[in-house]
Formats: C-alpha cells, structure tokens, sequence
C-alpha cells in the first residue's frame, strides 16, 4: 500500500469516527429534551462569590432569603427551549436532558449580567435627583438609565450605572420537572411568564365568518389590466385562545403596554389562529339592581340628575367610566393577521 493509499484510507477512517458521533449526538438528542420543547424546570441562581440570591422558584428558598412577601409567586416556570427564556448555558445544559435530571451550571459574569466597567460610574449633579432620593444606596433614574447612588457631597451624587450584579459570576441549580405537551397548560405557562399573572385559559375551535379572496369569473377583464381582487364571505374554522380577564391582568402594565406582541408570540408558539381575552361576570357580587340605584329603590327614589350624581359620588363611581364600560366591547379580540 503506497503513502497516498494510507492517507486516504486514514482520511476515511477519521471521517467515519465523525459521521458515528455526529450520530450518537443526534440519537441523545431525539432521546432527550430539544429546542423547541416546552419545559417546566425549578431553579435556584446565587452569585458565585457570596452567595447573593438572584433568582429562584423555591418558596421555601424565597422565606429564608426574606422575600417570600414580594407580590409575586415563586413556583416552577414553564419555558420554551431554545428562546432565550433562561441562561444560554442553562438551556444548553438542559438540551437533551429528560424529566427528573438535576444539574448546576456555572455562568460568566460576561454572559450572567455583563463585565462590571468603571466608567459607567458618573458624578452627577444633585439637582437632577429628586430630594427624597438624595442618599446612598437609592435606586434612581437620570436621563433614561437606571443606577444606584453610591455616595452624596454637597451638590454632587455619584452614581454607579452598572447592573447591581455586573461583575458577578453566577451558579445555577436547576431541576427539570416535566415537558409540557398540553397546549393550553403551555398558554397559560407563558403569560405567567411573561406578564407574571395566571390567568384561566383554554383552547377551542370556532367556527368564523370572514372575508376570503377568491378567483375572478370576469372573463371579459383585459389580460395586462390588474383588477380588484374579488372577496366572499366564508364561514372558516379556528382555534382560539381564550383568556379570563382579571384585574390583575387588566391593570399589569407589562401587559397593557405589550399585549399585541405577547398575543402574537403565544398564537406562534402555540399553534393557535388567535387570542380572546374575556372579561367573566358571574352572580357572586350580590349586590344586585339595587346596588346599581345605590339602595334606594329604583329612579322613582331619585329626585333627578343632581341626586344621581350625588350617589355616585357616595359611593365612589365614575360615572364617565360606567358610561365607558358600558359603551365598550367586553371581550378583547386579538388575531394572528393583526
């Protein structure tokens, strides 16, 4: 066999070592959890150096750490692999992992929350503070971005526009629970998510009028002259997403100022044609007709507009608000061709 053989019988060899793990990689990976999956997961993330709680579902975790009385609730997250929902590294960790696996990957400061950079630490006047604010330690915002106040002299502030964590490596302890098939579970994971509100959500599939374009019959129309399309309408099935609105959605200001965007990333994500976000009114108010009239037994109790006013303001109603909500649509209609 001459020199030439040998190497390319080497050559061949090396490339078939590499076809046979590229293979046993893609076999984990069809075995395990992938991009794309819906992964329920626990965690706990610390920084490395002192141990500084940075995030965690754990309540128990959250009671010792003294912040279990945040208003949010600290329970396993549903994410979406592959969507940058957690840590790069984590994700990474957590691909082709199964339900049960434990693991604690540690992340770099450069890719936790950014390399700490001195010059981002800046002597300001005190005047643009506000004078509440004017000590150590307060959290302010000057010209758009946030910082904290480090020290106060006379009429100047120092302030460190660094993250509170830049600089800091961070250690993640996570626990993968479950992958999540069910649509609507997945719905619901990811406005909580995102907006930190569980709402009751289910799917079904209505059945839609809507305008659809169809071929023209005009056979007397000119080749080269483009006319307008031709649109009838049909009755269409689709799945929608319905959401119960609750006054702890309707008043997140995340969701107020984004809900076209988080609709779409939910129709996308989850497979559905639109969302519809209802307001439910049962009959466990009890306040009944005579709650409206505020007790006094219909209009004939009433000596006129100046008398409704008054109840109204008696009882803390704006009646431009009532007039508002009456005139309004009770459900909110957000669709994927918006």
């Amino acid at each position: 066999m001459t020199e030439d053989d040998e190497a390319e019988t080497d050559a061949q060899a090396d490339e078939a070592a590499d076809e046979v793990e590229e293979s046993e990689t893609d076999a984990e990976s069809e075995d395990g959890l992938a991009e794309g999956d819906f992964v329920e997961i626990a965690y706990t993330a610390r920084t490395v150096e002192d141990g500084q709680l940075v995030d965690t579902t754990d309540i128990e975790v959250a009671e010792e750490e003294g912040v279990a009385d945040q208003d949010h609730e600290f329970k396993p997250r549903t994410i979406i692999l592959g969507e940058g929902h957690i840590f790069e590294d984590v994700e990474e960790a957590v691909v082709g992992a199964e339900a049960g696996d434990t693991g604690t990957v540690t992340i770099d400061a450069e890719d936790a929350f950014g390399a700490y950079d001195p010059d981002d630490v800046e002597t300001i006047s005190a005047e643009k503070i506000d004078e509440d604010d004017r000590y150590p330690g307060a959290h302010v915002q000057i010209d758009g971005q946030h910082g904290n106040i480090t020290t106060v002299v006379g009429g100047r502030a120092r302030v460190d526009f660094n993250h509170p964590l830049a600089g800091e490596d961070v250690e993640y302890e996570y626990e993968v629970l479950s992958e999540v098939d069910d649509r609507s579970q997945q719905a619901a994971g990811l406005f909580e998510m995102y907006v930190d509100v569980s709402p009751e959500v289910h799917i079904e599939v209505d059945e839609v009028e809507e305008e659809v374009e169809v071929e023209s019959d005009d056979e007397d129309e000119d080749e080269g002259e483009e006319s307008e399309p031709e649109t009838e309408t049909q009755t269409v099935e689709k799945e929608t997403l319905y959401v119960e609105s609750t006054p702890e959605l309707t008043m997140n200001q995340q969701w107020m100022f984004s809900k076209q965007q988080i609709a779409q990333d939910v129709m996308e994500n989850v497979g559905v044609d639109r969302v519809i976000v209802q307001d439910v009114i049962d009959g466990s108010g009890g306040m009944g007709m005579g709650g409206m009239m505020g007790g006094m037994g219909g209009m004939g109790g009433m000596g006129g507009e100046e008398d409704i006013e008054e109840a109204l303001e008696d009882a803390d109603v704006d009646a431009d608000e009532i007039v508002e909500e009456l005139e309004g649509e009770g459900d909110v209609e957000l669709d994927a061709e918006e």
